[in-house]
């Protein structure tokens, strides 16, 4: 398995760390979106070149696509609030688990007061 298949996996993993976070498969067999109280954050299907496709503030959107040839507009999603990042060792993990981040969170602010609270309440609680 090479590096990227791997960060591929630990990438699914971690956006499906986060809370309230669960797969889904609606469009296909193949390709998988990670999901926040029903809201798509994450796009992925398996192959190589590893690519996830994630929500993006426009404005960052337009300056990551400049700097890195890695990083285009959303596949088939649209092209102004969502790229496709193609992974490749050329960047530390974090940076990619840095962009979930903010896609998960950019999902999390367009959800309702009400479950956005349920979702404050839940961070909150100890774990057992």
């Amino acid at each position: 398995m090479r590096k990227e298949e791997k960060w591929g996996k630990h990438l699914v993993a971690y956006a499906l760390g986060l809370p309230r976070a669960l797969a889904d498969y609606p469009f296909d067999e193949e390709t998988l979106t990670v999901k926040v109280m029903g809201r798509i954050f994450l796009l992925t299907s398996p192959g190589y070149p590893v690519e996830i496709s994630l929500k993006c503030d426009p404005f960052r959107s337009q300056e990551l696509r400049e700097m890195f040839p890695f990083i285009k507009p959303g596949y088939h999603l649209n092209k102004k609030h969502w790229i496709t990042v193609t992974i490749t060792d050329k960047m530390p993990l974090p940076f990619y688990e840095e962009l979930i981040s903010h896609s998960y969170t950019l999902v999390v602010k367009k959800l309702k007061k009400t479950e956005r609270e349920a979702l404050e309440l839940e961070k909150e609680r100890p774990v057992p």
